[in-house]
C-alpha cells in the first residue's frame, strides 16, 4: 500500500514538474516573440570583471523588463583574430542597428572607445543612458542642476539620461538583504554570487525605468533630415563590410516604424 502511494506521489510530482517546465518554455517563447527594443551596451570589456559584469547586468535587464529591453553586448561581437578595423566596424554597425544605448561610464578616466560610441549615438539621435557605479569622484562637470563625475564635453546632450549608483553601497545592502532573507549572519564569501544577483537586479530595475523614460522623449533629429544623416553615417566611417549601407538603411526603416525617429 505504502509502495503504491509512493509511486503515485512520484508520478504526480513528475507530471507537475513536466507541466511547470512546459509552462516556463511557453513563457520564454512568448517573451522572445513579443515586441522588444535592442539596446547597445557599451563599456569596458577587458577583464573578467568587465565581461561577467556586463553579461549579468544585460541578463538582469532582460528579466526585469519582461524581455522588452534586450542588450547587444559588443563583447559578443568581437573576435580578436579579426583586424582592428573590422572590430570597430561591427561595433559601430551594431550600435546604429539598436534602438537605445547604455554607456558604462565607470573609471577615473572614461574608456575612450565608449565615449566615441556615445558621440556616434548622439549623431544618430539614439536615446542614450549613461550609467556609473564607480563611487570615486572626478571630472570637471560641475553644474547647478547636477554635478557629474566625468568630463563636461560628454554631458548635456539631448535625449540622454544619467544614472549614478554607489557600487559599495549596493554591495553592502545586497549582503545585508541576503542574510536578512536567509535569517542568518555572515559566515563566508560562499554566497557571493547571490549577493551579486541582488545588486545587479536592483541596478537593472533602475535602468529599465530610465529606458522607459527615454522612450517617451520625442526624436530631436528633424524628420526631413533623418535620411540624409543616416546616409552620412553609412559613409563617413568607411566601412569594410560591403553590406554596411544596406544594414544601416534597414535599421533606419525599423527605427521609423517603431517611431524612434
Amino acid at each position: 500500500m505504502s509502495f503504491g502511494h509512493n509511486k503515485i506521489n512520484r508520478l504526480k510530482r513528475k507530471n507537475l514538474n513536466t507541466r511547470i517546465y512546459k509552462n516556463e518554455r511557453r513563457f520564454k517563447r512568448f517573451l522572445y516573440k513579443r515586441d522588444f527594443f535592442k539596446v547597445y551596451f557599451a563599456g569596458e570589456l577587458f577583464t573578467h570583471k568587465d565581461l561577467l559584469g556586463n553579461a549579468m547586468l544585460a541578463e538582469a535587464l532582460y528579466a526585469c523588463s519582461g524581455g522588452k529591453f534586450r542588450c547587444l553586448l559588443p563583447q559578443n561581437l568581437e573576435q580578436r583574430k579579426f583586424q582592428p578595423k573590422r572590430i570597430r566596424d561591427e561595433d559601430i554597425l551594431g550600435l546604429l542597428e539598436c534602438d537605445f544605448a547604455i554607456f558604462n561610464y565607470d573609471g577615473q578616466e572614461l574608456d575612450s572607445g565608449t565615449v566615441v560610441e556615445f558621440m556616434l549615438a548622439k549623431f544618430a539621435d539614439i536615446p542614450a543612458l549613461l550609467i556609473r557605479s564607480d563611487f570615486r569622484g572626478g571630472g570637471d562637470c560641475v553644474a547647478e542642476s547636477q554635478s557629474l563625475p566625468w568630463n563636461l564635453m560628454t554631458s548635456f546632450y539631448p535625449r540622454t539620461e544619467v544614472l549614478i549608483f554607489n557600487a559599495a553601497e549596493l554591495y553592502k545592502n545586497a549582503v545585508s538583504e541576503y542574510y536578512a532573507k536567509e535569517n542568518s549572519t555572515y559566515t563566508s564569501a560562499s554566497n557571493g554570487f547571490e549577493w551579486a544577483k541582488i545588486s545587479v537586479s536592483k541596478m537593472a530595475s533602475k535602468i529599465s525605468e530610465a529606458l522607459e523614460k527615454l522612450s517617451k522623449i520625442p526624436p530631436v533629429l528633424p524628420s526631413q533630415s533623418a535620411k540624409c544623416v543616416y546616409e552620412w553615417l553609412a559613409t563617413f566611417p568607411d566601412f569594410c563590410a560591403p553590406n554596411a549601407r544596406e544594414r544601416i538603411a534597414a535599421a533606419f526603416e525599423k527605427k521609423i516604424s517603431k517611431k524612434m525617429l
